[in-house]
C-alpha cells in the first residue's frame, strides 16, 4: 500500500493506494499518530484504495475518535467494493463519506 500525505495549513490529506489489510494497516496508523498534531480537518482519499479489511476499519475509527475531539474527518472518493464494505460493517454511519 502506498501513503501520500498533503498538508495544508491545519488540513491533512492522506491518499491511499492498493490495500488497507492486516499487514498494511499498522503503518496507516503510525502515520495518522505521527500526523494530526495542529490538525482540524482530516480527510481521507481513497480514490485508488482497492480493499480495506477489519484491520483497516479499526485505523478508521481510532482517527475519528481522535478527529471528534479536535476537528472532523471526511472519506472522499470510496469504491463500490469498499463502500460495500462500509455498508455491511455500519461504518457508513459512523464516518462522513462523501
Amino acid at each position: 500500500m502506498t501513503i501520500n500525505k498533503d498538508v495544508n495549513g491545519k488540513a491533512l490529506t492522506i491518499s491511499l493506494e492498493g490495500r488497507l489489510d492486516t499487514t498494511t494497516a499498522p503503518g496507516l496508523e503510525e502515520e495518522i499518530n505521527g500526523s494530526l498534531e495542529n490538525i482540524e480537518e482530516l480527510t481521507f482519499d481513497f480514490a485508488k484504495l482497492e480493499y480495506i479489511s477489519s484491520a483497516g476499519l479499526r485505523v478508521l475509527l481510532s482517527a475519528q475518535k481522535k478527529m471528534n475531539k479536535q476537528g472532523k474527518m471526511v472519506v472522499k472518493n470510496v469504491s463500490e467494493e469498499v463502500s460495500e464494505i462500509f455498508e455491511v460493517t455500519g461504518f457508513s454511519d459512523i464516518l462522513t463519506i462523501e
